[in-house]
């Protein structure tokens, strides 16, 4: 597996204007220099070289800003669950496109915000949710669905067997990562972890028709 990209998120942009793509490599730098609460709008735009009615209009407001960083870190992991690839090979795909996006210090550093700052910002954990965890799962049950309507997996509710995917891959060192009690895991070791995850994970689900 080679991953050239290491801070949180930048996949290929195709059309997107060059606004809103500066602006979210100016907010990532941003939040992790000054948190949420203490980084204000004007800052904000200042920094990304754009107006503050652009940052409304595009995102309506801070947290917005913080929930398209979070969508565009999940954008390259979520598109790894082909369907025309074979079941194991898609689930280990995603699964080293995930924990290595989750485990890179910057994404650390923003969970680490998030936690400190979500009881006085709501909308804060709100956005995070919504564009990291919530549509990760989504995405990952709607593929287990299609595999059990293809046969291919026994038909357990697939938004349980996402559950149990993501949390089999993060597993307890996420913990210790958070904590600080770990260096992050390079591609070898992630591999590896990844491999063995998957190896367990579908004996436990794949159908034997």
């Amino acid at each position: 597996m080679t991953v050239t990209t290491i801070k949180c998120g930048r996949p290929s942009k195709g059309n997107e204007k060059l606004s809103r793509d500066r602006l979210l490599d100016a907010a990532l730098q941003l939040f992790l220099e000054h948190g949420y609460g203490d980084l204000s709008m004007e800052t904000l735009a200042r920094d990304a070289r754009v107006s503050m009615r652009t940052i409304y209009t595009q995102f309506g407001g801070k947290s917005g800003v913080f929930g398209a960083l979070i969508r565009r870190c999940s954008d390259q992991f979520i598109d790894g669950l082909k369907d025309d690839c074979e079941l194991f090979e898609a689930l280990e795909t995603f699964g080293r496109q995930f924990l290595f996006r989750l485990t890179r210090p910057d994404v650390i550093r923003m969970r680490a915000i998030l936690m400190g700052e979500s009881a006085r910002f709501p909308d804060l954990a709100i956005q995070f949710y919504e564009h990291g965890p919530r549509r990760t799962l989504g995405h990952l049950a709607d593929y287990f669905s299609r595999q059990q309507q293809a046969g291919r997996i026994v038909a357990i509710d697939p938004n349980f067997l996402a559950d149990q995917y993501v949390n089999a891959l993060r597993g307890e060192r996420m913990q210790r990562l958070q904590l600080g009690l770990e260096s992050p895991p390079d591609e070898a070791e992630i591999a590896d972890w990844v491999h063995k995850v998957t190896h367990l994970f579908l004996r436990g689900c794949l159908s034997n028709q």
